[in-house]
């Protein structure tokens, strides 16, 4: 079974790091069926872990159709590799792979057949999600045991423990590995990774932090929020290795972090701040208390979403410990009316930690148990390849 996965590059490792995973994970699964089942057309040329990326060109270069076809996040196939798709025969399983969200309406779409208005074609709509109604979501396999004995080696001797350095995780940009410096954490301070996008709500966060009677380390990656960060501290110019400490926080500036570097960070910290797609599923499989910016979409639509992914991820919690997620993430992602002061909601969400950490591996625990995407796309694929 061969594949061709189409792609956009967007914003860092956004739509690409959704896909690439899935692309990876695909290949992993085909190895003893072909050598090279799956091509991955983007903006940039190599070929890694079994996936043959192609650059993806105006006029897109000569290719056979594969017996697989995806459309990833919103992107549009070109006209000419779809008029080779109708001469194909068999024609290939077309594939509209969407954006991810919790919202009901996915499950009605899922699965869907579209045919084209002139060629013989039809595409079908394919939809992520954290029901079994759904397509589900790209977790490889042995991942929970692979965090599992991360985090209990990371553990070890939590009274001098350090954070992340070059001897617990390895850092790799396009650059080639990144050797971080040790440093010391206090036995009580609290390690977050922060990824956001600009934010209104992150002076009040960053000045709770530093208030705070806890020490705080913060780990954030070289991205959207930094101008603003180091505009908080008084700082700049900045760049990877920079360090700034107010009050009882610390934060350190990373670079750009490959997917198997940026999930051992979300394994290392005690709270993750996320955004986009890619980081937030990850954050949801680090088994950690997360907070989540979704995309800004017009008319507030990313509320929607991220109401809707509430309602899943707060139903077996105690009303007081919904309550306080619910208000945080809404101030976070500035929803309307949300006029409660983060950092005075701060502690009120520290004093429930315990209680936020037993759910997030509980969460875990319940998605692990369902069909990941790349195991639902290969059953749906197999029934039309027959």
């Amino acid at each position: 079974m061969t594949w061709d996965i189409f792609c956009t590059v967007v914003d860092n490792y956004g739509d690409i790091g959704v896909t690439w995973r899935l692309a990876r994970q695909l290949a992993e699964e085909l190895a003893d069926e072909h050598a090279q089942p799956v091509r991955l057309w983007v903006d940039d040329l190599a070929h890694l872990a079994g996936v043959e990326i192609r650059r993806w060109t105006q006029p897109l270069p000569e290719a056979e159709p594969g017996e697989v076809v995806i459309e990833a996040l919103a992107c549009n196939l070109p006209e000419e590799f779809i008029q080779r798709m109708a001469t194909r025969q068999p024609p290939p399983v077309w594939l509209n792979l969407e954006y991810l969200s919790a919202e009901d309406w996915v499950t009605g779409v899922h699965g869907l057949p579209s045919p084209h208005p002139h060629l013989p074609l039809m595409k079908y709509f394919f939809m992520p999600g954290y029901t079994r109604q759904t397509g589900g979501l790209t977790r490889e396999r042995g991942l929970t045991a692979e965090r599992d004995a991360f985090q209990a080696s990371a553990n070890v001797g939590r009274k001098s423990r350090k954070a992340p350095s070059a001897g617990r995780w390895a850092a790799h940009t396009a650059e080639g590995a990144i050797a971080f410096p040790p440093y010391e954490l206090q036995s009580d301070a609290l390690l977050i990774s922060l990824f956001s996008y600009e934010n209104t709500a992150l002076p009040g966060l960053l000045q709770a932090w530093a208030s705070g009677d806890r020490p705080v380390c913060v780990l954030t990656p070289v991205g959207k929020a930094l101008p603003q960060i180091a505009a908080w501290f008084d700082q700049t110019p900045y760049q990877p290795g920079t360090a700034w400490q107010r009050g009882a926080l610390t934060l350190h500036v990373l670079p750009m972090l490959d997917q198997d570097s940026y999930d051992r960070l979300l394994w290392s910290c005690d709270i993750n701040f996320v955004r986009g797609e890619d980081s937030f599923v990850r954050a949801q499989f680090a088994a950690r208390p997360m907070v989540w910016q979704a995309y800004v979409q017009d008319e507030g639509a990313h509320l929607a979403k991220l109401e809707a992914f509430l309602d899943l991820y707060c139903a077996d919690l105690d009303a007081t410990e919904a309550t306080l997620i619910r208000q945080l993430w809404r101030i976070w992602n500035g929803a309307p009316d949300q006029t409660k002061d983060i950092a005075k909601l701060w502690p009120q969400w520290l004093a429930v930690l315990p209680a936020l950490n037993a759910h997030a591996r509980a969460w875990d625990q319940q998605l692990a148990a369902q069909p990941d995407l790349a195991t639902n796309l290969l059953t749906f694929t197999r029934k039309w390849l027959k």
